[in-house]
């Protein structure tokens, strides 16, 4: 059904692919068109045009991103590339797609009602920015694509840093952040619309405010979010060496900031991570995390972890194998090295087969589901907070998320029993396995 019915405006439909980051995007240009009065629609069939929000961060999802584009073409689809797949290829995609009539980049997504009149009058259009600069706030138009407890909230845009093999800063631009007064206004507007849990997101949250503020405020934030009626707050992509005993307190002294850290660690060995360009973390990685654990021993952490990295030796991948084993994360992602030709490690020598990364990934996520599994027989016979978010109607089986389980990316908890959509209830873990939890409601 059309989220919105007005007139004659064209029919948009939009297409959203990769991470969190994009899904804002996507929402914002939705909560723009819909202001601007077009008729928005799920049905892509239905659409006049085609807004495809592309992936760019690895092989794999540029691949996701063609197929999306390829099949919309031999729809004869009217099709409007943005994000970061529109900022990386731009004039490519506009060679080989005769069915693009636009493509908008990552620092341009508001102007999308600006470039689908133009389209209109038919023109073909090329909005990037070659530095991003915009990042959205509390007043820009929103139509939420998650489900109904749940937001992201964006605190910053870009990276200042320069990992040898990410592609980020030169899709996404320098670090941006948003004013503590700004995020905490559209938590507060948040919770107005029944949000139960926030998911702060950045490319470094932990760096947040350093460009506008000198210096790191992420304590300072986390206190002020404390102050929002939220139930849940949690942070992803909080880099080691920014949890600082300050943030650290401020998470342990702000009760609805949940005990649970996203930490991109991509890879243990000093010498793997020196090639990363991350130096830094290879003295600090075991002291950290045991810090965290001490300092939040009821907490959750997840990680993620490249192997195949070029150069990357039998030894230093059994290196990440124990690290992995010794420190017993509770959720760990693994990704096999993606070359990308912006950046240095496209052309480091001693390129690993693809047949050898594959190996490693497989034998770090056997590893990694044996701990997994581990960590979750240890719930059975608590009673925990879960928050509803589908409900079977075959069934009547619930289906919702501990808050150690952060959305899309860990597992789920499944509830027999009775409660709201979108209510935080007690449930008694009965059972597990190595990505889910199985429980009854308590009354």
């Amino acid at each position: 059904m059309p989220f919105q019915t007005v007139g004659r405006k064209p029919t948009i439909a939009i297409s959203h692919l990769g991470c969190e980051k994009n899904r804002i995007d996507t929402e914002h240009m939705l909560g723009l068109l819909v202001e601007a009065g077009y008729q928005v629609d799920t049905n892509e069939e239905l659409a006049d045009y085609v807004i495809v929000n592309t992936c760019s961060f690895i092989q794999a999802a540029r691949e996701e991103s063609v197929r999306t584009l390829v099949e919309l073409a031999e729809a004869n689809k009217k099709i409007v590339i943005t994000g970061c797949m529109a900022q990386h290829f731009q004039d490519k995609l506009l060679d080989e797609l005769p069915e693009a009539v636009a493509v908008v980049g990552t620092g341009d997504y508001h102007k999308i009602v600006d470039v689908i009149k133009q389209v209109e009058v038919g023109q073909r259009v090329k909005q990037i920015s070659a530095q991003p600069t915009y990042i959205a706030d509390e007043t820009t138009p929103r139509y939420r694509t998650t489900p109904e407890a749940v937001a992201y909230l964006r605190v910053s845009e870009g990276c200042d840093y320069r990992c040898a093999f990410c592609i980020i800063p030169h899709l996404r631009g320098k670090q941006r952040s948003r004013s503590i007064e700004s995020i905490v206004k559209e938590a507060e507007n948040l919770a107005v619309e029944g949000v139960k849990e926030i998911i702060l997101i950045s490319q470094i949250t932990t760096n947040y405010g350093i460009d506008i503020y000198g210096e790191p405020k992420l304590a300072e934030l986390l206190r002020a979010l404390g102050k929002v009626d939220i139930p849940w707050i949690r942070m992803h992509y909080a880099y080691p060496t920014g949890l600082t005993p300050t943030v650290i307190q401020a998470m342990q002294e702000t009760p609805n900031i949940l005990p649970y850290l996203d930490l991109p660690l991509q890879h243990s060995h000093p010498e793997i991570l020196r090639a990363m360009n991350r130096p830094w973390q290879g003295r600090v990685n075991d002291k950290i995390i045991d810090t965290i654990k001490e300092a939040l021993p009821e907490g959750t952490l997840r990680t993620t972890f490249i192997v195949g990295y070029p150069g990357e030796t039998d030894e230093q991948f059994e290196h990440l194998v124990q690290f992995v084993q010794r420190h017993e994360f509770d959720h760990v992602g693994v990704f096999t090295f993606s070359p990308e030709e912006e950046t240095p490690a496209y052309s480091l020598p001693n390129q690993l087969p693809q047949s050898v990364m594959d190996e490693r990934r497989n034998i770090l996520m056997q590893v990694q589901q044996a701990i997994s599994l581990k960590k979750n027989k240890a719930e059975v016979g608590k009673v925990v907070d879960v928050l509803i978010e589908q409900e079977n109607p075959e069934t009547g089986e619930l289906v919702g998320r501990s808050g150690r389980f952060s959305p899309e990316v860990d597992g789920l908890v499944y509830v027999k029993g009775h409660a709201h959509l979108g209510t935080i209830v007690p449930v008694a873990i009965q059972d597990a396995d190595v990505y889910d939890l199985y429980g009854q409601t308590v009354s």
